[in-house]
């Protein structure tokens, strides 16, 4: 195991890296992808299969021991199949996250890539309002593969984007999923990106999701359970039930002290906070054949200590003038 290197000025150890393959999704869900799409670049400007390979070799030996493959959607990646096999004969612990639309075409590669945690992208288990916010429809299919990753003995997270007025009746339809499913439910706060259109009236914090809960469930059956070391959600179970849920809130009670996340978009950028405005291009320097290990030490060095540097994430906030990318062109 590589030793880490990749400490930030405040003394946290980054190994985990997350690594976008594309900003291309079959989804085009409101809050992640602008209403008229994103800007199609030119595919020279993206990593290949083998920079991507490369690249996240040097990250494993700065100390890397976790990568999680994000997109847009990743396995829409031409020879994402080769990818996820290569990553996977790295030292490290292999994630993905997906919107479940395609997972049934990869779970022999999934089992030779030794990824056993796959994270599907779902937002309402009404179908129609999941065709709303998706503008697609592929509903069906996503439960379907949701079971079959179950069964194929994949530990699977359902990643709910807790949105007001849209899912917030939802809460306890969710949990209740658990009750006879091995499957982590986690409600993340909607977070402001280009072109979602945030706002405070839309975002259902933490302290709100929770109190929902209590209103559905008993307050002494419900269990706060062990979180794991550097996770961003807040865990619970409800006695009896074989699942379990957490609250992921970066808006309302951020978890920056204990963050050891990288992440690098599908264009070769380092972005060190979801809400951070500063990227470091590692790619244009890469093909040139430059040594990038130490700009990777210098972006980390770079990192702000909380939120990507926004002093004061309050009621007078101004989402419209803090511009980010958006979501499908980040990874989440």
């Amino acid at each position: 195991m590589a030793k880490a290197q990749l400490v930030d000025k405040f003394g946290r150890v980054h190994d985990y890296l997350r690594i976008s393959l594309t900003e291309r999704c079959n989804l085009r869900c409101f809050y992640c992808m602008p209403e008229c799409g994103i800007e199609l670049r030119d595919k020279n400007i993206f990593m290949t299969e083998e920079e991507t390979l490369a690249i996240a070799t040097i990250f494993t030996e700065l100390g890397v021991n976790k990568i999680r493959l994000t997109g847009g959607e990743p396995l829409i990646k031409k020879n994402a199949k080769d990818l996820i096999e290569g990553i996977g004969q790295l030292p490290v612990k292999l994630a993905i996250t997906s919107n479940g639309v395609l997972v049934d075409r990869f779970v022999d590669t999934f089992k030779k890539a030794n990824l056993k945690t796959i994270n599907i992208s779902i937002d309402s288990i009404d179908k129609f309002k999941f065709n709303e916010i998706t503008r697609r429809d592929y509903y069906d299919r996503i439960v379907n593969n949701i079971e079959l990753l179950l069964m194929e003995g994949f530990r699977v997270k359902l990643n709910v984007v807790a949105i007001r007025g849209v899912n917030d009746s939802e809460i306890a339809a969710f949990i209740n999923l658990t009750q006879y499913h091995d499957l982590a439910v986690r409600f993340i706060e909607f977070m402001p990106f280009d072109g979602n259109k945030w706002n405070w009236d839309k975002m259902l914090s933490y302290k709100e999701i929770m109190n929902d809960v209590d209103g559905h469930f008993k307050p002494e059956n419900v269990e706060r359970i062990a979180d794991e070391p550097n996770d961003t959600s807040k865990n619970y179970r409800i006695k009896g039930y074989i699942g379990s849920f957490g609250v992921i809130s970066p808006v309302s009670n951020p978890f920056c002290e204990s963050c050891n996340r990288i992440r690098l978009t599908a264009d070769g950028k380092i972005k060190n906070c979801l809400f951070g405005q500063e990227e470091f291009d590692i790619l244009t320097p890469f093909r040139r054949g430059e040594d990038i290990k130490p700009l990777i030490v210098d972006a980390i060095q770079a990192k702000h200590e909380s939120r990507g540097g926004i002093k004061s994430l309050d009621h007078k906030f101004d989402s419209e003038s803090w511009k980010n990318r958006s979501m499908t062109t980040i990874g989440g």
